[in-house]
């Protein structure tokens, strides 16, 4: 994790978060004070706010501090996201090996694992040997027998994205965005889309470059804020 600056942890972490984070930190014999947390703002999140969290270690000589990442949940943005489903799914990788471990849940968000790589740019989606690496992780991904219903989703989802644009948008701009003609277009997706010869598989849903991170000795990639969906989808069929 990069791009980071300190913050009053009163002001941004939830006290539910901060109680659960105490008594994590109670748990591990190297913390000089498990009251003593550092709160550090991370960049580049898109929909949550995203804290590292880190206390002083007995051995002031010891290199790698404790350290874990708190994502609170961006505000308003449920339309796009089915907070319920996305824990089953991130509990399920966690208990898999893939992606953080969830080490604590609050009403609010979550505290997960401190990841200690890098997370990716846009530059490095053009790298040939990242893009490789990525396509790899996208394999072991898509097998996964992920929790929940296995139905499509998609089209519900699309559709009901619709319906909240429709609701804001003026008359001007349902026009400008020919809202009225992107109805016709989802079902005709979704016809041409449809037959028992396509395979089911969990969808990451907002795989950006700034989900995905790089541990650059061992080069292994790891995705991050999964928000999974199933989708009988022909894509998968290209990266595997």
């Amino acid at each position: 994790m990069e791009n980071s600056a300190s913050v009053n942890k009163e002001d941004v972490i939830p006290e539910e978060a901060t109680v659960k984070l105490k008594k994590l930190a109670s748990e591990w014999d190297d913390i000089v004070d498990p009251n003593a947390l550092d709160v550090f703002r991370l960049k580049g999140a898109m929909t949550n706010e995203v804290y590292q969290i880190k206390w002083p270690s007995r051995n002031p000589e010891q290199q790698r501090s404790r350290k874990v990442l708190v994502r609170i949940y961006g505000k308003g943005v449920d339309v796009f996201f089915d907070r319920q489903n996305e824990i089953k799914i991130f509990e399920f990788m966690s208990k898999q090996g893939q992606g953080p471990r969830l080490l604590g849940r609050f009403q609010s968000g979550r505290i997960e694992e401190f990841i200690r790589a890098r997370t990716l740019s846009a530059p490095d989606l053009r790298d040939p040997e990242i893009s490789s690496l990525i396509a790899a992780k996208m394999r072991e991904f898509h097998v996964l027998d992920m929790p929940g219903p296995k139905t499509v989703i998609l089209w519900d989802r699309l559709q009901n994205w619709l319906n909240v644009a429709k609701g804001l948008a003026s008359t001007e701009e349902a026009k400008d965005f020919r809202l009225d003609l992107l109805k016709d277009e989802i079902v005709l997706l979704e016809r041409n889309l449809a037959g028992n010869h396509l395979s089911m598989g969990c969808c990451h849903n907002d795989l950006q470059y700034g989900n995905i991170m790089m541990d650059e000795e061992t080069r292994s990639i790891t995705f991050i804020d999964v928000g999974g969906s199933w989708f009988k989808n022909f894509f998968k069929l290209l990266l595997i």
